[in-house]
């Protein structure tokens, strides 16, 4: 059993306008979610890919992917606010690839966690004028931190996923706004299909500045958001 200790956080509505999700303030101000802000890097790469395999291949794969990514975003959910006893139906056949790879998640987290302080939690900021969702923030390996859950049909090199890197600077700095609290300590969890889970371990003071920089950039692309 995980200890919760949870932080109180304002929860958020959300939209989706021409692809692209906005998160609306307390306040009644809108503002892009950090994934579609950390999106403008891998646009260009991301419509290569689609001309190179044929839109058709392009759209099952991605279903395939989102598909894959939810089920283990929402078991470890579960997992991690100790209500997965309530699922174990869930394995009682013959598992999937998506509850495989959880399972080897789960493990690594069970060494890992400490207090757990927000499961997917809504965040914004002002400051950024970004709003968003954070799959974790604990202890891991005793240091508070900003946990993202990946999935993957294949290893990730460091060099590939600075995208996450700034995702998870961000909620580092938006939940600092929010409450006070510094987070010193990013953890990315790649669960691989049929491999061993990655985990990447940065600071998001190395990331921050890359962001702002980043969400200036998507002014630009998106003046009317």
């Amino acid at each position: 059993m995980f200890e919760l200790d949870l932080v109180n956080l304002d929860e958020l509505n959300s939209k989706t306008v021409d692809g692209r999700r906005f998160y609306d303030t307390p306040d009644g101000l809108s503002y892009p979610s950090v994934t579609t802000v950390v999106g403008i890097l891998s646009k260009d790469d991301i419509q290569a890919w689609r001309m190179r395999v044929g839109e058709k291949v392009a759209d099952e794969i991605t279903r395939a992917a989102t598909t894959r990514g939810n089920e283990v975003h929402k078991l470890a959910e579960l997992y991690v606010k100790n209500e997965l006893k309530e699922q174990q139906s869930l394995f009682d056949e013959k598992k999937s690839t998506p509850q495989l790879m959880f399972e080897r998640l789960s493990a690594v987290l069970d060494r890992k966690l400490g207090v757990i302080n927000a499961v997917e939690a809504p965040l914004y900021s002002d400051e950024l004028r970004v709003g968003g969702r954070v799959d974790l923030i604990a202890e891991w390996d005793g240091i508070p931190s900003i946990i993202d859950f990946k999935t993957s049909s294949k290893p990730k090199r460091d060099n590939w996923i600075k995208g996450y890197y700034l995702q998870s600077s961000a909620y580092a700095a938006m939940y600092e706004e929010r409450t006070g609290i510094k987070i010193n300590q990013i953890v990315i969890a790649i669960a691989v299909e049929n491999l061993e889970v990655q985990v990447f371990i940065k600071k998001p003071s190395d990331y921050i500045q890359e962001f702002i920089d980043l969400r200036k950039s998507y002014d630009i692309i998106h003046p009317n958001d």
